[in-house]
């Protein structure tokens, strides 16, 4: 995958990441296969209302929605999720490192305030 690709895939799943009406979706699929009508019942909106967040998530490769006679199941796709927990995994660290150098820069302050006694204002 190219960084140009992977970019615009990062940028899809952390658009409908940003509505919580998605992420609740994406919850409830967590625990399975679920129809549309199961994901729309906790919703106060229409079922075309719901079936436009669900082509959201499908755009974005956080679900699959099938056909199988009436059912219509929607499924969970973790991929991009991970993707995202990659991506952020890299500035956990780097804030990690940071909070690191900070602390050892605190500790060597108090030690040398603790050896030349505490300064005067």
């Amino acid at each position: 995958m190219t960084l140009q690709t992977h970019s615009d895939a990062l940028s899809l799943t952390l658009s409908a990441l940003a509505d919580p009406t998605r992420r609740a979706i994406l919850a409830k699929l967590a625990d399975g296969e679920t129809s549309v009508t199961e994901l729309a019942e906790p919703f106060r909106m229409s079922l075309p209302a719901v079936t436009k967040h669900l082509k959201v998530l499908e755009r974005a490769g956080l679900i699959t929605r099938g056909k199988q006679a009436q059912w219509r199941p929607c499924k969970l796709k973790p991929q991009p999720l991970k993707d995202v927990a990659d991506w952020v995994e890299k500035y956990r660290q780097f804030w990690e490192q940071s909070f690191d150098r900070l602390e050892e820069y605190l500790q060597q302050i108090q030690a040398k305030e603790k050896k030349d006694g505490p300064r005067k204002k």
